[in-house]
């Protein structure tokens, strides 16, 4: 009796399982990354409220630079509209550098490669659309 409830519960939980198995990941790929020191860190917003406010964001990853691109995926993200910043943190010290005229002089990106006039871009430069459903890529290059 033991052994056909076991077998009972595992057919019920299967579908769900399945469920969880199906979720779509969002690859990032930042290019053109100068060198192997330090981290780069991504940050991923939903929203023009939360943009570039860092303890607002949906997701925030971190990985060892290599010279040329680095890659992230982005698990259990639900479907909407989001946006992508990317920084070189080359001496890691937690902060994108700047000179003394406030311009960045470590590397920076935004998804679709938005560009910004006299600072960062607005959301509705750097934002694509995620269904949920489907796996995305994007990639992005950085600017020294």
């Amino acid at each position: 009796m033991i052994h056909s409830y076991t077998l009972a519960l595992a057919v019920v939980a299967l579908p769900f399982a399945s469920v969880v198995a199906n979720a779509a990941e969002l690859a990032i790929t930042v290019k053109e990354v100068r060198n192997a020191s330090g981290w780069v860190l991504i940050a991923v917003y939903d929203s023009d409220a939360s943009f570039l406010k860092l303890q607002l964001a949906k997701a925030e990853l971190k990985a060892h630079a290599s010279k040329g691109e680095v890659k992230f995926v982005v698990h259990d993200l639900p479907p909407g509209k989001y946006a992508v910043t990317a920084f070189h943190d080359e001496n890691d010290n937690g902060k994108l550098d700047k000179n003394w005229l406030g311009v960045p002089t470590e590397g920076y990106g935004f998804s679709n490669e938005a560009k910004g006039s006299f600072g960062p871009p607005k959301f509705d430069r750097a934002v694509f659309d995620f269904d949920g459903k489907t796996d995305k890529a994007i990639s992005f290059s950085l600017n020294y």
